[in-house]
């Protein structure tokens, strides 16, 4: 009979400390006795958070595959993925934005998939993952995408139970894999983050990759001659450092503690892309700033419109600069701003997938 407490964890690849390894990070306190199994690991780059668990990793773990690399190997993943050692557990609890919802359970065992999205680029991102590519090489990542597609659809009616990050990725689920899911959105540590005195310039903090569509807002800023600060690294980093050299500041990957600094020193937080759901933007939020959101996706269950920030069309930089622009922005208040962040706790996060495990873990039994 299955039962919730003896899983198996298992995420993507560990390499470094994004929005899902947080994620993942709470959900794996759920079980600090589970194993994990990942694709790829790197210690230090995900600051020991997972040092206390047994890790187990694939193959291309001998590779040496760091963060700027892994990409290549894309075509490796979806046959690695379904070799991760999951076998003797009956609970499976996956954290999947692209493979690890693929592995092979035992016959009869559970597997609960927590999606952060299905995976984007053989989805809804698949013409920008084209557009990244020199013209000549299209037709062969045309080709890989399909064949990653139809794999992720097979994977997809291995898992018992999904439960999705916000409302677009429960929509997703329903129309890429005609799944139904419940929404537990992601946690994030509000009662790290203090209020203080704003600056006069903008923060953004992404991965840099053409996706997060970090020009929109490095283009509204210089529209506006505002001055905005870049935290993240990605392949798209060059390019944006070049065009926006002298109107824009790019800080890198930064330390939790540098970050926990920034926050409450921007003017607002500038989410361009439709996020699934957005941590960067309720981490803000707890620090009592605002955010400037594209209305879409996870910020219509993160920004409250006039209250904790505004959303503005997607993929335009005009609304975005006249929303950086308003004045209407120093007349939010911090106070009403961290309350809607206390919304999205860790704790209520825990007490949730928990829940959701177990229930899925008994409906099997």
């Amino acid at each position: 009979m299955a039962t919730a407490q003896d899983p198996v964890l298992v995420h993507d690849y560990l390499l470094v400390m994004r929005g899902a390894e947080r994620t993942f990070a709470a959900l794996a306190e759920c079980w600090p006795q589970a194993p994990v199994s990942t694709l790829l690991y790197d210690a230090e780059g995900t600051w020991q958070r997972f040092g206390r668990h047994r890790i187990s990793t694939s193959r291309l773990q001998k590779l040496g595959l760091t963060q700027d690399g892994f990409r290549r190997m894309l075509p490796l993943y979806p046959l690695a993925a379904e070799r991760l050692p999951v076998s003797g557990h009956n609970v499976v609890v996956s954290s999947s934005s692209a493979f690890a919802h693929g592995v092979r359970p035992d016959p009869g065992a559970v597997h609960v998939c927590y999606c952060h999205s299905p995976f984007r680029y053989a989805w809804h991102e698949r013409e920008t993952a084209l557009r990244e590519l020199p013209g000549p090489a299209r037709p062969a990542l045309k080709l890989l995408l399909d064949r990653v597609r139809r794999w992720d659809l097979a994977a997809s009616r291995r898992v018992t139970h999904y439960v999705a990050n916000s409302e677009i990725t429960r929509q997703r689920i329903g129309d890429f894999y005609g799944r139904d899911s419940v929404v537990v959105h992601p946690p994030v540590a509000v009662d790290r983050f203090a209020t203080g005195q704003p600056e006069d310039w903008f923060l953004t903090v992404s991965e840099v990759v053409m996706h997060k569509r970090i020009g929109i807002a490095l283009e509204a800023a210089r529209r506006t001659g505002s001055k905005i600060k870049v935290v993240g690294t990605g392949p798209d980093l060059a390019r944006l450092q070049s065009e926006y050299e002298g109107t824009a500041e790019f800080l890198g990957r930064v330390s939790d503690d540098e970050l926990r600094g920034l926050y409450p020193r921007a003017r607002a937080l500038v989410m361009a892309n439709v996020e699934e759901f957005g941590i960067a933007g309720v981490e803000a939020q707890a620090a009592g700033r605002p955010v400037l959101a594209a209305d879409a996706g996870g910020a219509r269950e993160t920004v409250v419109e006039g209250v904790t920030g505004h959303r503005v069309r997607p993929d335009d930089v005009d609304a975005m600069a006249e929303a950086m622009a308003s004045a209407d922005l120093d007349r939010l208040d911090p106070a009403a701003i961290v309350a809607n962040a206390e919304r999205f706790s860790v704790e209520r996060f825990q007490a949730r997938i928990r829940a959701e495990v177990e229930r899925a873990a008994v409906a099997a039994a």
